[in-house]
């Protein structure tokens, strides 16, 4: 398989070998990952959520495919410009969202290299002030209109596996948020390519279990995670 957005940011590493990446970014010396799993952090809001996610997403790649992944989350200010060297972001959160002036270069800068941001609002509504605020500094960083409904023929939904139908949350189906089953993902899209995927659907939450107890599910929720990475790392 083709890595191509790893394969750039490769390239940029190589080209800022003189910055200095923060402990929770590096990896030991000899190691190498296809993948490891960037949480960002953000001043504003409580970007501490879900902490058993990254743990389920990062146990299915190793499960499902041929991906060298570092098992390890790494949580890297978003302020930090350790962040552009990063093959997949996830940011995520209740709260406000308000970037601050390095925030917001950091972020602008690495969705317009090639960068892919996976952004979840934990409150699964679409009135919320994580949803409200964070939809807002989109549009203050890329222009008005940039969040397009993501139509549900996308590549994403069959790149690895194959979903008829767009994944939904238990949240959405137990009416919690805003009483609606969101019938679409959000995406910025630039120069073809998802390059920050909006969730109003509370995705973290539901990955956001003991691994030990995926056993227990008659479908494994997190195929869709994996569906995200290999989007991420392929496009």
């Amino acid at each position: 398989m083709s890595l191509s957005r790893r394969h750039f940011l490769n390239q940029l590493l190589l080209s800022c070998s003189a910055l200095a990446l923060p402990a929770g970014a590096r990896a030991e010396p000899g190691e190498y990952y296809d993948f490891y799993f960037t949480r960002l952090m953000y001043e504003s809001g409580d970007w501490d959520v879900d902490q058993r996610m990254p743990s389920n997403v990062l146990n299915s790649l190793i499960e499902y495919t041929n991906l060298k992944v570092d098992p390890r989350e790494r949580i890297v200010p978003l302020a930090d410009s350790a962040m552009l060297l990063a093959p997949f972001c996830y940011l995520a959160g209740h709260k406000l969202v308000e970037f601050t002036a390095a925030e917001a270069r950091n972020f602008r800068d690495y969705v317009n290299r090639g960068g892919f941001v996976f952004v979840d609002d934990c409150n699964h509504d679409i009135d919320g002030l994580f949803a409200k605020s964070f939809e807002a500094q989109m549009v203050e960083l890329f222009g008005d209109g940039c969040l397009q409904k993501l139509p549900e023929d996308h590549e994403l939904y069959r790149c690895f596996f194959e979903f008829d139908e767009l994944p939904v949350t238990s949240f959405e189906l137990n009416g919690w948020g805003d009483d609606l089953v969101h019938d679409y993902l959000k995406a910025i899209v630039i120069d073809g390519r998802i390059a920050v995927l909006y969730s109003n659907k509370d995705f973290g939450c539901e990955w956001d279990y003991d691994y030990r107890n995926k056993r227990w599910l008659a479908i494994d929720n997190t195929k869709f995670a994996v569906n995200i990475v290999i989007y991420a790392l392929t496009t």
